[in-house]
């Protein structure tokens, strides 16, 4: 099973819009990052934790899943790369490739060297685009296949058909 471990302020920092989000509101950004990553996980079937540290929340760890995505808060005096790298050991073995999507690079080369792949906060941007692309794509696809008929009629006279449908004899 494919694993994809997000550091989710260290990506909040690095999307545009998350940015934005983040200047009024980090629980709004948070939630959005969610939202993003639901879709990911939707449309790749992999397995995807977001980690974010408790520099922003102070508490206890918490964990919970949103939309099939693993939400974990850390400890208070933990962050969000030591999580990480807990969560990479735990992960990596035979069965699992583990990926973790950070633009920080001293948690990227330690990542790497326990096994695990990394994503770039660009490159999973990139990639949630193609997906959406992908997916309006097929939205379209499916809205001109219509219906399947039960008669198989010729083009010229469904386009006639049409047209009475419409009202344009």
């Amino acid at each position: 099973m494919n694993v994809l471990v997000v550091d989710g302020y260290n990506i909040i920092g690095s999307w545009g819009e998350l940015k934005q989000l983040k200047l009024n509101d980090i629980g709004q950004a948070r939630d959005r990052l969610i939202e993003l990553l639901a879709d990911y996980q939707a449309f790749t079937g992999m397995r995807v934790i977001v980690v974010f540290d408790a520099y922003y929340v102070k508490g206890i760890e918490n964990r919970y899943k949103e939309y099939q995505v693993e939400v974990i808060y850390t400890k208070e005096n933990e962050t969000a790369d030591e999580c990480i790298e807990r969560l990479v050991k735990d992960l990596k073995n035979v069965l699992n490739q583990v990926y973790v999507a950070t633009s920080d690079f001293a948690e990227q080369r330690t990542i790497f060297g326990q096994g695990a792949l990394r994503k770039s906060a660009r490159e999973l941007y990139i990639e949630l685009n193609d997906i959406d692309k992908e997916i309006t794509e097929k939205i379209e696809e499916s809205k001109n296949e219509g219906r399947p008929l039960k008669i198989p009629l010729k083009k010229d006279v469904l386009e006639k058909f049409e047209k009475w449908r419409r009202g344009n004899i």
